[in-house]
């Protein structure tokens, strides 16, 4: 099932790399609603499951909630390492699409390998996301349901950031794509491999932090800023709380 689930998320991530060469104004509206979903998932699902499953405390504090601050911090730390990547595309050099990147200054002279550094980092956080779409599904199946819809909707701003950071340090079209399509396939491999071993509750709890910290960044400092920075309608705020609300309801349908 968690493989199968997985497939959104290659599909997804597909769409996200398609709309770098075709980006509509509707893309506000669609990141609005990944940073509600996101956000539902962390604070609705992951971290009451980490705390029951990690269970144990460290100088006062559940382990579960000690992740999860560190979930986030190396989400910034890796963010901060990949920040030289240009806040906006020459659209002489990305294809002839103009395209907002959120959160890097624009630079001259990077090299190729540069950006297929940062596509390979995206690839790998990819991933992970399939790993925890594969644990959250030994958990039961309801929470593998609500780590993959987070997933499945972040993808779409992973897709359309790996084909755009590869392109814009100067990279082939071609190689751009070849790291679209391996970012897409991550998830699946990293769902598959949960098939493989049974991830004991304490670690599992352990892990559900960590990867609920670093999704709480994605949310909170990449997809939501980018949803509003060139669009701060009332419509993208309020599919951000119908994102929220929908994990809700499907939370409340699981339990």
């Amino acid at each position: 099932m968690a493989v199968l689930v997985a497939l959104g998320a290659f599909l997804m991530t597909l769409a996200g790399g398609w709309s770098a060469h075709r980006v509509t104004d509707r893309r506000h509206l669609v990141l609005g609603l990944a940073g509600g979903l996101m956000l539902g998932v962390v604070g609705l699902e992951l971290l009451p499951e980490s705390l029951d499953a990690a269970g144990t405390e460290v100088h006062g504090v559940p382990v579960a909630l000690l992740l999860f601050v560190a979930g986030f911090l190396l989400a910034h730390l890796v963010e901060r390492l990949l920040a030289q990547r240009p806040r906006s595309l020459d659209p002489a050099r990305a294809g002839g699409t103009p395209m907002a990147v959120h959160g890097a200054g624009e630079r001259n002279g990077r090299t190729p390998e540069v950006g297929l550094t940062a596509a390979a980092a995206m690839v790998g956080h990819s991933a992970m996301d399939g790993v925890a779409i594969g644990a959250a599904f030994q958990v039961d199946g309801g929470m593998g349901a609500a780590v993959a819809v987070a997933v499945i909707a972040h993808d779409f701003a992973d897709g359309f950031n790996t084909y755009t950071l590869t392109r814009v340090y100067g990279n082939a079209r071609r190689r751009a794509l070849t790291m679209l399509f391996a970012d897409a396939a991550a998830p699946v491999a990293g769902a598959a491999s949960t098939l493989f071993f049974t991830i004991p509750e304490p670690l599992l709890g352990g892990y559900l932090g960590l990867f609920g910290g670093a999704l709480l960044y994605l949310a909170a400092a990449e997809i939501l800023p980018e949803a509003h920075h060139e669009h701060p309608a009332r419509t993208t705020l309020l599919c951000t709380v119908a994102g929220a609300l929908f994990i809700w309801l499907v939370v409340g349908a699981a339990h």
